[in-house]
């Protein structure tokens, strides 16, 4: 529920505002109608609230923005509060006019204002939490690489249905995909395909819900469109014998002379089940040798414990620290951390002849290889930091001493298969 308090606006009171997690509504004692709101994600917006037609009871109530903070001072936003109020009062209706003018907005305008206002909190398990700065580039990446091409000039109003089905046909058919050099050893390449089709429909889905919250849309057409709405499952994991064929191609790799950093990666990928940047930006700090665990400062589901196995731990006590450097895998240049696994891994799946292997289905390897043992599906949920219990069917709070004695476990048959030892049934 959203929180309404009253007190006069000035600077020191708007930067006071903290929304605690959810949206807070405060209102100008002194200017009636006209208030701040503070957003989950940290953002605060001028508006103001008044009833249509010049007031009454049963008349509609409408709130309309005023302007960003940061943008307009709280003295600035007042003043263009009393305008619109005062319009108000003698009937006028701007809120409504302004959604009656919004209606008529492009759709690549509609995501120019997702982008600047609506693109900042989750959906899913992470539900009114801020969206990630990685997260959210890749969203508008997607709508500006596939929406705007195909629907970008067409008016709200005029998409239902029956345009959102063609887009994602159009979608999956690779009509987006496109390969051009944009500068000096830098190009551009946008994938179509039905995986690409399924992530941005439930893009622009976000930015039509966004649309109907503003009033700019009557409904979402993606409800109603005859359209995949989840993703693919993506249930592909290694046997322990293909793990094996893994270990060897690591091995090959390194007396190759590949990147070292890559080829540690991509092992603690597989000891561990971490999802890529949980490893790649792995930091000392998050290292707790002591008690066998990774303390993650920001996964993908917030802070988050993972047990480590004996093979984990001593792959990581074996890396040299790096001074000056907090990454456990710093960059060859720069203060930031490695990111070369990219290049790398290509070679990795290609010598162990496993066409399609992503560095992901490690985590289902793991996840698969601890089920298979019998391990609880409490403590393998431990072990992939699962924050929800459709992650891995039955989620609860388990203490770090069993999540870790299961981690050991599992991770020995995978860190055995890695080493090319004997691979013994589950």
């Amino acid at each position: 529920m959203a929180k309404e308090n009253s007190i006069r606006l000035t600077k020191k009171v708007v930067d006071s505002i903290v929304s605690h997690g959810e949206r807070r509504f405060v209102w100008d004692s002194e200017l009636s109608g006209f208030g701040v709101r503070a957003d989950p994600s940290g953002s605060k917006t001028f508006l103001i609230r008044y009833r249509a037609n010049g007031g009454g009871r049963n008349a509609a109530k409408r709130f309309q923005t005023v302007g960003r903070y940061g943008t307009l001072t709280v003295e600035e936003a007042r003043k263009q509060a009393k305008v619109l109020l005062g319009a108000a009062a003698k009937g006028e209706d701007p809120a409504g006019d302004l959604q009656a003018k919004r209606r008529e907005m492009l759709v690549a305008e509609l995501i120019d204002l997702y982008e600047a206002e609506g693109c900042f909190i989750q959906r899913g398990i992470r539900q009114g939490h801020p969206m990630k700065l990685r997260t959210k580039t890749y969203t508008i990446a997607r709508l500006r690489n596939h929406v705007v091409p195909l629907l970008g000039r067409k008016r709200v109003s005029e998409i239902g249905a029956g345009e959102v089905e063609r887009f994602v046909r159009d979608v999956a058919s690779g009509k987006t995909a496109k390969d051009e050099k944009i500068g000096p050893r830098k190009r551009i390449i946008i994938r179509g395909g039905e995986g690409a089709a399924q992530k941005v429909v439930m893009d622009l889905s976000a930015v039509f819900s966004f649309a109907v919250r503003r009033q700019i849309m009557l409904s979402n057409p993606v409800e109603i469109a005859a359209v995949r709405k989840t993703a693919n499952r993506r249930d592909r994991y290694l046997t322990l014998e293909e793990v094996s064929r893994l270990g060897r191609a690591f091995e090959a790799l390194r007396q190759d002379g590949v990147n070292v950093k890559a080829l540690n990666i991509s092992r603690l990928w597989t000891l561990t089940g971490c999802r890529r940047d949980e490893i790649a930006g792995l930091k000392w700090s998050e290292v707790d040798f002591e008690r066998g665990l990774l303390v993650l400062d920001d996964s993908k589901t917030g802070k988050s414990v993972r047990p480590l196995g004996a093979a984990a731990l001593i792959l990581l006590r074996g890396i040299p620290r790096t001074p000056g450097s907090s990454f456990v895998f710093p960059a060859e240049r720069g203060s930031s951390h490695y990111q070369g696994t990219k290049g790398v891994w290509p070679k990795i799946v290609a010598k162990a002849e496993l066409p399609g292997v992503t560095p992901h289905t490690l985590r289902h390897t793991m996840g698969s290889t601890a089920v298979s043992a019998g391990e609880a599906l409490t403590l393998t949920g431990a072990i992939l930091g699962h924050a929800n219990p459709r992650s891995t069917a039955i989620y609860a709070h388990v203490q770090n001493d069993p999540s870790r004695r299961a981690a050991n476990r599992v991770s020995r048959k995978i860190a055995d298969a890695l080493a090319g030892g004997p691979v013994r049934p589950l």
